[in-house]
């Protein structure tokens, strides 16, 4: 969803994300918790800077290391929130403690996934207000798919499934970033999704390959056509540029690069309202 971003919850890197192991979490090394913790609070000072009402979680929660990546363990709609279960074994126990946080905020939690019914934030893209794409790789499976599909239905939210292969999440091949404007990975993306896409009137930006790694179709819509990019991917940020998008870059190579999460994975949007 490209409404303007009122509020926005975050959470700043602790002792947990500093791993010994960061192979076992799947970071290239260990990151500096000190420099990570620096380039969170520039990141929240940017998004303060746009506006951007920003909170924290700080719920307690032991060796969760990818716990600063906020958008997989929920997502919030206008009548309350959806707790998810996380297919990876690692972030087990998350879900409980965002779930904590956004009750003491106040909001209303609708559904709560549990067992081996599993689904990430990161799956989920907004088309527009009533569309919501959902990925369908190897976080999100086909029960997941079905239980969110089965809650949203009462909220007047349709799903769209897009199942893919390769990649992590369906957010690390598609960013809607206007009304009219989307950033894509095609060669990761079905055919007929594409096509749907371009039928709807969307521009496709094409993501070059060397600025995959580097994250940059991670991108946090501030506003439409005003984004939130990792520094490091100038062919991305320029052809947003000419596309007319206002873009504002952040430093993260603790919190982004080592941690594999960008200004998209590091934020879940609590309030956006219509222009």
């Amino acid at each position: 969803m490209i409404d303007p971003l009122k509020v926005v919850l975050v959470r700043r890197p602790d002792e947990s994300f500093a791993v010994d192991d960061p192979i076992l979490w799947g970071y290239p090394e260990r990151p500096d918790l000190s420099r990570a913790q620096q380039e969170h609070d520039e990141f929240v000072g940017i998004l303060s800077g746009a506006d951007v009402e920003v909170l924290y979680h700080e719920e307690p929660l032991d060796d969760c290391a990818d716990a600063i990546f906020v958008r997989d363990p929920a997502m919030i709609i206008s009548d309350g929130a959806i707790i998810f279960q996380m297919a990876k074994k690692l972030r087990r126990g998350e879900q409980d403690g965002i779930r904590r946080c956004l009750e003491k905020l106040g909001i209303p939690i609708l559904h709560q996934f549990s067992g081996d019914v599993f689904i990430d934030g990161g799956d989920l893209v907004w088309i527009d207000r009533h569309t919501l794409a959902i990925g369908q790789g190897s976080r999100t499976g086909q029960a997941g798919f079905d239980q969110l599909r089965n809650v949203l239905s009462g909220h007047g939210i349709n799903v769209l499934p897009v199942p893919f292969e390769n990649a992590l999440h369906l957010s690390s091949v598609l960013c809607i970033v206007h009304h009219n404007i989307a950033v894509v990975l095609p060669r990761y993306l079905p055919g007929s999704f594409t096509r749907y896409l371009e039928g709807l009137g969307f521009r496709l930006i094409t993501l070059p390959d060397e600025e995959d790694d580097s994250l940059g179709i991670s991108i946090l819509t501030l506003s439409p056509g005003r984004c939130l990019m990792l520094q490091g991917n100038p062919v991305t940020a320029q052809r947003l540029r000419s596309a007319g998008c206002e873009v504002m870059t952040y430093q993260g190579d603790e919190i982004s690069v080592k941690g594999g999460g960008g200004p998209l994975c590091l934020t879940q949007p609590v309030l956006r309202e219509p222009e």
